[in-house]
């Protein structure tokens, strides 16, 4: 049964996928059943997700229930700030152009480059010799 006081969002960056609820509250974020300062051990990490809430003055205003999965930890930051920023603009959608203006509803399209066949990498080269 689907809340209606509840925004939900998923939000994408790399390889990790976020699933993000949105219900009113007092501010706690929840990640994968740990705090937030367990799961994100970098207050850069941190203010990237928390970036959405500040800037549309939404910090207090609601719990965030995220079950992140996928890359590693800088991806799946930005994971969940795009599925934070989507869910707010389903509270309201008149932050369209706050979060917008700050680049946070474009999904960021830099993935990994696949390796090319002979080659030891994605970009890397064996040694040349000419002799």
């Amino acid at each position: 049964m689907v809340n209606p006081n509840e925004y939900y969002a998923t939000g994408k960056r790399k390889e990790a996928i976020a699933r993000v609820f949105l219900r009113p509250g007092s501010g706690k974020i929840t990640i994968n059943e740990r705090t937030f300062d367990d799961y994100f051990p970098t207050t850069t990490l941190r203010t990237v997700v928390r970036q959405p809430l500040v800037l549309t003055e939404t910090v207090d205003k609601f719990d965030a229930q995220i079950n992140v999965g996928g890359g590693g930890a800088s991806g799946q930051a930005g994971a969940v700030r795009h599925g934070i920023s989507r869910a707010l603009l389903k509270w309201n959608p008149e932050l369209r152009k706050a979060l917008r203006g700050a680049g946070l509803l474009t999904r960021d399209p830099r993935t990994k480059e696949r390796k090319k066949y002979g080659q030891p990498g994605a970009r890397k080269r064996f040694q040349f010799s000419k002799r």
